[in-house]
């Protein structure tokens, strides 16, 4: 066992195994360590002024600090720390964790009114039935917005700014690439021109880049509508570019680029420099997605839209009225694009976001009976076209990827079958039919598709005709891109229907800024483009006959190439 002795000099660090120290040794040992100090000061180098100074200086503020650390504990500034755990003192409590508050979204359901307020009891039926009358009276009158006005009316019902117009002021009297974007960055310019060898084609590139942006006003203060525009199509008329443009809220506008800009004193600081002179109307509730002038009679315009109607616009008497509708304002088929037959004034041709292809004859009561309908589609079809030459040839293009060739003469309604059919990678935007029986479509697959079923003898087929799928196939494919995103509406080939030249030609928006123009044969004739323009003129369409494009941009601009 050791000793209490032997411990205590354990903890001290001492051998046990010396013997114990007396009072006198201890007293000898602490001695002989004082020498030793002495004799190492008296070894040790004399300090520095500098050293001196400085240690005098720690130990000042050393003392100040224990200064003020007496006078802060007496005048109570630190509270007494709590004691550690397991010290005899309580536990310091754990703050519970705050909760979680899902966060819910934006409830855009207007609040309802106290009512304690008002009066009523509590949780009573009336205060419920209240409640929910308000509620449905609201949902009603921001659905009577959008519902489709069955109803006829005249310029001054439908106007909404601008000039107001007689028939005489609008049409006058002779009517009869794939990747990414780079903004303004041109893929054909006068360099490719040059190049050309084909003498033809040289020529007619020449002729469409020759076309300059009307200059009369910026592009910038062209807004032909409030909105987005969706759908445009120019006057026949050839004496002067009356164009027309439909935005996403169904505003109809209208310009005559035929007006010179009024001359202004340069000396006059008042006078302001007048914008050109537009005419916008609202003769729809939601978007106008097609329109068409009738090729037979160019004094009516019909505009589609997706409130589910088809109405005319008698461009002399400035009045509207519905020629094609669901018989209930409370069915919903959003009609997609709107077609007509040039030696055929009164029968429409549409298609709907539901799959659908319509036809009807005015001239017949708007019955359900008198309307032929196929479900042509499972989606949606985005556009189609008629053969301009063979009006019972339909082609469809489809939100399911697929192209598609109709013949109306022996279209079975329970269970239609198509001439022949083409499925791309991605979803098809448009179908464009030329006079010579081509049919141009954009894709989500980033390229425009050229068929040119014309050289398969369109012509000459028969009732009941079909193709195998090897035989409908693209002759030609041009890569473009298509990728316009949410905010730039889509991309859609356009042919012009009477090219003064035997080489076909059709426009297309340009993700770079600018309206490119192709040939049936996939040869770019030209990029047109100008100062001023700062957005993608998406809708882009050529006159019928004359070498006129107008784009629209998705703030409603114009930009007008002649």
């Amino acid at each position: 066992m050791i000793s209490r002795e032997q411990q205590t000099r354990l903890r001290v660090g001492e051998d046990p195994a010396d013997p114990p120290r007396t009072p006198e040794s201890r007293t000898k040992s602490a001695s002989a360590e004082n020498d030793w100090d002495s004799d190492s000061s008296d070894n040790m180098p004399e300090i520095s002024d500098f050293e001196k100074e400085r240690l005098a200086n720690i130990a000042e503020r050393d003392a100040l600090l224990k200064q003020l650390s007496l006078d802060s504990k007496s005048a109570g500034l630190f509270a007494t720390p709590p004691k550690p755990p397991g010290s005899g003192g309580s536990k310091p409590k754990k703050r519970p964790a705050p909760k979680r508050v899902k966060k819910e979204e934006e409830d855009t359901t207007p609040r309802r009114t106290s009512s304690r307020l008002k009066g009523i009891a509590a949780e009573s039926e009336v205060a419920k039935r209240k409640a929910d009358d308000e509620l449905d009276a609201l949902r009603e009158a921001e659905r009577a917005k959008r519902i489709r006005r069955t109803d006829s009316f005249t310029q001054a019902d439908m106007f909404v700014a601008g000039q107001k117009l007689t028939g005489a002021d609008l049409i006058g009297v002779d009517v009869i690439t794939k990747g990414v974007a780079k903004p303004y960055e041109r893929t054909f310019d006068s360099a490719d021109i040059e190049k050309t060898t084909d003498k033809d084609l040289k020529a007619i590139r020449k002729e469409m880049n020759g076309m300059k942006l009307w200059d009369a006003w910026d592009p910038q203060r062209i807004k032909i509508t409030p909105e987005r525009v969706y759908a445009m199509a120019f006057h026949p008329s050839e004496s002067k570019p009356l164009i027309f443009a439909g935005d996403k809220m169904g505003h109809l506008g209208m310009l005559d680029a035929s007006q010179e800009k009024p001359t202004v004193n340069e000396d006059d600081e008042d006078e302001d420099d007048p914008d050109p002179v537009l005419t916008t109307l609202k003769p729809h509730t939601r978007t106008i997605s097609s329109m068409i002038v009738n090729p037979s009679k160019p004094t009516h315009l019909y505009t589609a839209s997706y409130d589910s109607s088809i109405r005319e616009l008698d461009l002399e008497k400035m009045t509207s009225s519905e020629k094609y509708a669901p018989e209930s304002t409370n069915i919903d088929e959003a009609v997609s694009a709107v077609d007509m037959v040039a030696d055929d004034p009164n029968t429409l041709y549409w298609t709907t976001l539901n799959g659908e292809f319509g036809r009807y004859d005015m001239r017949m009561p708007l019955k359900e009976s008198n309307v032929s309908s196929w479900q042509l589609s499972e989606k949606k079809i985005g556009g189609f076209t008629l053969c301009p030459s063979q009006p019972h040839f339909v082609a469809t293009a489809s939100l399911d990827r697929f192209l598609r060739l109709w013949d109306l003469r022996k279209l079975s309604f329970d269970n239609p079958v198509p001439v022949a059919e083409h499925e791309n990678r991605l979803s098809v935007s448009h179908a464009a039919f030329n006079a010579a029986g081509q049919i141009a479509t954009s894709s989500y697959d980033d390229t425009i598709k050229i068929y040119d079923v014309g050289a398969k003898g369109l012509s000459s087929w028969k009732e009941k005709h079909t193709l195998q799928d090897g035989d409908f196939t693209p002759d030609t494919v041009v890569r473009h891109n298509c990728q316009t995103g949410r905010w730039v509406t889509i991309l859609r080939p356009q042919w012009q229907q009477n090219p003064q030249s035997p080489i076909q030609r059709f426009c297309i928006g340009n993700m770079n800024r600018f309206v490119d123009i192709y040939s049936s044969s996939g040869d770019q004739l030209a990029q047109l483009g100008g100062d001023g323009i700062t957005a993608v003129p998406a809708v882009a369409v050529f006159h019928r006959s004359k070498n006129w494009v107008a784009g629209g941009t998705a703030s409603g601009k114009l930009c007008l190439w002649q």
